[in-house]
C-alpha cells in the first residue's frame, strides 16, 4: 500500500456534506462571545457588565475580576528558551492593560449567539489610551514600550556562529550588504477557531471539542486552569477546515473561558470565532527585517555570511522564539557557507501575537539566502543558476552537521539527498538555458518576461513523540487511533495505508480516528510537517505488534510455528501448504482473547459453548486481543528539500504579475501516497503565491489593524494560480522506519524567493521585500528609476 496514489478515504463524507465540524456540534449549547479591546495600547480602568447581564437571553457576563483565582494566572509560555530573557504572556481576560486591538476584555454567555454578540456592545469599558508601538522600526527605536518593565521592547537576543566570520569577511575578494523585509501575514484558514465544552457533574469530567492542532496540550492546559486532574479533561478534534499553524496555541483564552463557563453554568457552551476576529485577534507571522553582509570570490562562492535581523513577536510570546530561531537555522538551506553568523532580536509590538504559520520562519530564511545568491550573481555578471550550483552541498557530504542548534535543541544535521541533481532537473524542466531566446521574442511583442530559481531545505518530523493505537474488532474491522489531529492533509488515508501495508489487509477494512485524547493517552500534536514522519512511524510500530499477535494466535490454532504463517489479504494461512486452513482477522481477534471458545480450523467455524481454553500467555501489561499502542520519538529532524522555478510576466503599466510557468522538484524521502504529497505541494505553492504577491497585514501608526476582512486580505482564487508541474525525487531518511520526510510546508517555503528572483529578472530592479503587491512593485520601480535613470530607460525600451 505504501507508495500508491490511493484516493483520500475521508473525501466521501466531505463531498456528501457529512463532515462534522465544531461549529455544527453545539446543538442546545449556550453561546459565548468576547468583548475585545478597540485600543492597541491602553490601561483598563473599569469594566461594567451590568447592562449586558440585564439583556434578556444573557446567562452571564464576566471580566477579569469576576474570574476565579485559578483563571487569573498568565497563559503558559509553551516553549521557553535561555535567550528569551523577557518572556511575557497574556491573560484569558485583560488585567489592567491591553496590548493589541482585539485582546479579550470580557466574556458574554447567552442562550443565542446573536444575543451574545449584541450584549458585547452593552459592556462599558473605561480605557486610558497609551502610545502604541507599531512595526519593527518603531519597536527598535524604543521611544515607547509595549510592556513598561521590558526595556528596548526586547523579548530575546540570540546569536549562533560557525567559523571566524570577521576574518572570513576581511579575506573575501568581494563583499555586499543587503537590506531585506518581509511583512506580516496570517494563516486565515477557511474554518476559524471553535470550541465546545460540556461538564459531566456526576463523573466530574470535562469534555472539550476543539478544532485545534494539539488536543493533548489543550486538555492539559484547561485542566490546569480549572484545577482539575489531567485525566478529568478529554479533548476531541472533529473535522477541521484548515489550520496552517493558526490553531496550534494551547490554550487560547477562548478555550479556557468556554470550558470554565460550561463547568460554572452546568450547561454546554460553544464559541466560534468570526472572520474579523480571526484576522485581528488570533495570530500572525512572517514580519522580519534583515541586514546581510556577504563575502564571496570571483566564482560566486560564498565565503562568509553575516545576517542580523529583527523579528516582530507581537504583544506576547506564547511560542517563545520558535519562529525567528527557525529562520536563523534554515537560512543556509542547501548551500556551503564556511563562516556563518546569525543574530536576531525578537521585539514586542502592539500587535496580535506571532505563532508558527505554514513554513514557520523558513520562507523568510529562504528569501534571505536566495536574494543573497541572486545579488552575488548580479554583482559578478554570472548566471544565477551557475552560482547556486557552485555553492551547493555535494551529496557525498551528507549527512552534514551544520554546527547550529535547531529549534528542538538538537544539532542541525541535514541527512540525505542530492541537492545538485534537484537543481539540474529544475533547470531543465523550466527551460533555463532556452529562456533568453523566449525573452527576446516576447520583448518584440511588448511583453516583459523574467525567470527565477530558488532552493531550500526544510527541517521536518520533529519530536518529542507521537502515539498510535491499532486494534482489530471481532467483526474484523481494523481500528487506528491517534491524538494527532487532521486539518485536511489526508491523515486518515496515510495512516490507513501504513497500517494496511504492515498488517496485510485492505484499506476498506480500516477505520481511522484522529485527534482523540481518550483513545491515545499521550500526544504532541500536528505541526512542523511531522505526521507522516512521527505519527505514521508510531502507527507502523503498533501495526507490526498487532501483526505479531495475529501470527502467534494463528500459529497456536493452526498447530505450526509462527514463522510458517503468512498474513495477507486479511487472512492468516500456513505457508506452502495446500490444506486451505485459514483464519480471518475477525476470527483471530476473537481467538486472541485470554479465554475463548475452541475453534474448528477445518470448518472455519467457532464451536458454540465448547470448553474455553486459554490462549498464549500474555506478557505483563499486554492487552488481550489484537490490540497495541506504540510511540515513536525521532532522534532528530529529517530534512526535505527542493528547487522551485518560475517564469513570470510583469505589466509595465499596472505592475500586475502573471505566473506563466511554475516548476517544483521535491524530495520528501519515501512517498507514502504520491497524490497526497502533490496535493500538499500544490496547496503550499498557492499559499506561497498569496504571501509573495497578494496578502499582507497592515496597521496604522496607532496600532489599528487595516486588514480586517477578505476585502483587504487578498487571498488568491483559482485564476491567480498557475498550473504547477511537480517532479519527485526520493532519498529515504534513516531516521525513521518508513524513510519519510515531512511535506506539509515545503511547497510554501521558496515561493517568495523564486517570484522575487523572476520579477527582478523581468524588471531589472532589485526586489528587497515581499509581498509584491502592484503598489509595492510600482514603488520599487520608481525608486530604481530615480537611482538608475539610464538602466531604467534600457529596460523600458
Amino acid at each position: 500500500m505504501i507508495g500508491q496514489p490511493t484516493p483520500r478515504l475521508e473525501d466521501g463524507r466531505f463531498l456528501t456534506g457529512r463532515g462534522r465540524f465544531a461549529d455544527g456540534l453545539g446543538s442546545g449549547a449556550y453561546f459565548g462571545a468576547i468583548v475585545r479591546s478597540p485600543h492597541a495600547a491602553a490601561l483598563v480602568l473599569s469594566v461594567d457588565t451590568t447592562a449586558a447581564r440585564a439583556l434578556p437571553g444573557v446567562v452571564t457576563a464576566v471580566s477579569f475580576t469576576d474570574l476565579p483565582t485559578s483563571l487569573r494566572r498568565r497563559l503558559p509560555l509553551l516553549i521557553p528558551h535561555q535567550d528569551l530573557t523577557r518572556p511575557r504572556t497574556g491573560y484569558v481576560l485583560a488585567n489592567e492593560r491591553v496590548c493589541y486591538v482585539g485582546e479579550p476584555v470580557a466574556l458574554i454567555v447567552a442562550r443565542d449567539r446573536y444575543v451574545a454578540q449584541d450584549a458585547c456592545d452593552l459592556v462599558q469599558v473605561a480605557y486610558t489610551s497609551r502610545p502604541a508601538v507599531t512595526g519593527l522600526e518603531e519597536a527598535d527605536r524604543a521611544h515607547n514600550l509595549v510592556h513598561p518593565d521590558i526595556p528596548g521592547n526586547t523579548a530575546a537576543h540570540h546569536i549562533q556562529q560557525t567559523g571566524d566570520i570577521a576574518a572570513a569577511l576581511d579575506r573575501a575578494p568581494y563583499r555586499l550588504q543587503l537590506d531585506l523585509a518581509v511583512e506580516r501575514s496570517t494563516a486565515a484558514p477557511l474554518e476559524p477557531r471553535a470550541t465546545l465544552a460540556s461538564w459531566d457533574d456526576v463523573r466530574q469530567r470535562l469534555n472539550l471539542v476543539s478544532n485545534c492542532q494539539a488536543p493533548h496540550g489543550v486538555a492539559a492546559a484547561v485542566a490546569a486552569f480549572l484545577d482539575l486532574p489531567g485525566e478529568s479533561v478529554t479533548c476531541t478534534t472533529p473535522d477541521i477546515g484548515g489550520a496552517f499553524g493558526g490553531k496550534l496555541v494551547h490554550p487560547w483564552p477562548e478555550d479556557v473561558l468556554t470550558a470554565w463557563a460550561a463547568r460554572h453554568l452546568g450547561h454546554p457552551v460553544a464559541w466560534t470565532e468570526d472572520r474579523r476576529e480571526n484576522l485581528v485577534a488570533s495570530c500572525h507571522e512572517r514580519g522580519q527585517l534583515h541586514r546581510i553582509a556577504v563575502g564571496f570570490d570571483a566564482a560566486g562562492r560564498i565565503l562568509a555570511l553575516d545576517v542580523r535581523f529583527l523579528h516582530d513577536t507581537g504583544a506576547y510570546t506564547p511560542y517563545g522564539i520558535i519562529v525567528p530561531h527557525v529562520t536563523a537555522t534554515q537560512i543556509l538551506g542547501p548551500y556551503r557557507v564556511p563562516a556563518y553568523r546569525i543574530e536576531f532580536r525578537s521585539l514586542y509590538t502592539n500587535a496580535v501575537i506571532v505563532t508558527p504559520y505554514r513554513g514557520a520562519g523558513r520562507p523568510q530564511g529562504c528569501f534571505v539566502m536566495e536574494r543573497t545568491i541572486d545579488s552575488v550573481a548580479r554583482h559578478l555578471h554570472l548566471d544565477r543558476a551557475d552560482v547556486r550550483a557552485a555553492n551547493l552541498v555535494p551529496p557525498e557530504s551528507l549527512p552534514l552537521d551544520r554546527g547550529l542548534v535547531f529549534q528542538d535543541g538538537a544539532p542541525l544535521v541535514q541527512d540525505t539527498g542530492d541537492y545538485p541533481a534537484a537543481l539540474r532537473r529544475a533547470r531543465t524542466l523550466i527551460g533555463w538555458d532556452r529562456f533568453p531566446a523566449l525573452r527576446t521574442r516576447a520583448a518584440r511583442g511588448g511583453r516583459r518576461l523574467g525567470i527565477g530559481l530558488a532552493c531550500y531545505v526544510e527541517g521536518t518530523g520533529l519530536g518529542p513523540y507521537e502515539g498510535a493505537r491499532v486494534s482489530v474488532a471481532p467483526n474484523g474491522r481494523v481500528r487506528v487511533a491517534t491524538a494527532a489531529s487532521c486539518q485536511g492533509q489526508g491523515h486518515e488515508t496515510v495512516l490507513a495505508q501504513v497500517v494496511a501495508h504492515h498488517l496485510g489487509c485492505g484499506l476498506n477494512s480500516i477505520d481511522v480516528t484522529t485527534g482523540r485524547t481518550d483513545l491515545v493517552p499521550y500526544g504532541a500534536g500536528t505541526y512542523a510537517s511531522r505526521t507522516a514522519v512521527v505519527t505514521a512511524s508510531a502507527a507502523a510500530a503498533a501495526a507490526q505488534q498487532v501483526r505479531h499477535q495475529a501470527l502467534a494466535t494463528a500459529a497456536d490454532h493452526l498447530g505450526v510455528p509462527s514463522e510458517r504463517v503468512d498474513l495477507a489479504d486479511g487472512t492468516a494461512r500456513i505457508r506452502d501448504e495446500a490444506s486451505g486452513a485459514a483464519l480471518t482477522l475477525a476470527q483471530l481477534a476473537v481467538l486472541a482473547n485470554p479465554l475463548r471458545y475452541a475453534f474448528d480450523a477445518a470448518s472455519h467455524a467457532a464451536t458454540q459453548f465448547a470448553r474455553p481454553r486459554p490462549g498464549p500467555a500474555l506478557a505483563p501489561g499486554t492487552k488481550p486481543g489484537l490490540d497495541a499502542t506504540a510511540y515513536f520519538a525521532p532522534s532528530g529532524a529529517t530534512c526535505s528539500y527542493g528547487v522551485h522555478a518560475a517564469v513570470v510576466e510583469t505589466d509595465p503599466e499596472t505592475a500586475q504579475v502573471r505566473i506563466l510557468r511554475y516548476i517544483v522538484v521535491h524530495d520528501c524521502g519515501t512517498l507514502i501516497n504520491p497524490m497526497l504529497v502533490e496535493g500538499q505541494i500544490r496547496g503550499g505553492v498557492a499559499q506561497g503565491i498569496a504571501g509573495a504577491l497578494l496578502e499582507r497585514i497592515l496597521y496604522t501608526p496607532d496600532g489599528q489593524p487595516l486588514t480586517t476582512t477578505y476585502a483587504e486580505l487578498l487571498t488568491p482564487g483559482a485564476a491567480d494560480l498557475p498550473d504547477i508541474q511537480i517532479e519527485h525525487m526520493s532519498h529515504p531518511t534513516p531516521l525513521n522506519p518508513l524513510g519519510t520526510k515531512g511535506v506539509g510546508e515545503g511547497g510554501v517555503i521558496p515561493v517568495s524567493a523564486v517570484l522575487a528572483s523572476a520579477i527582478e529578472d523581468a524588471d531589472g530592479i532589485f526586489v528587497d521585500r515581499v509581498p509584491l503587491l502592484p503598489e509595492v512593485l510600482h514603488r520599487l520601480r520608481a525608486d530604481h528609476a530615480r537611482r538608475n535613470p539610464a538602466r531604467t530607460a534600457e529596460v523600458a525600451s
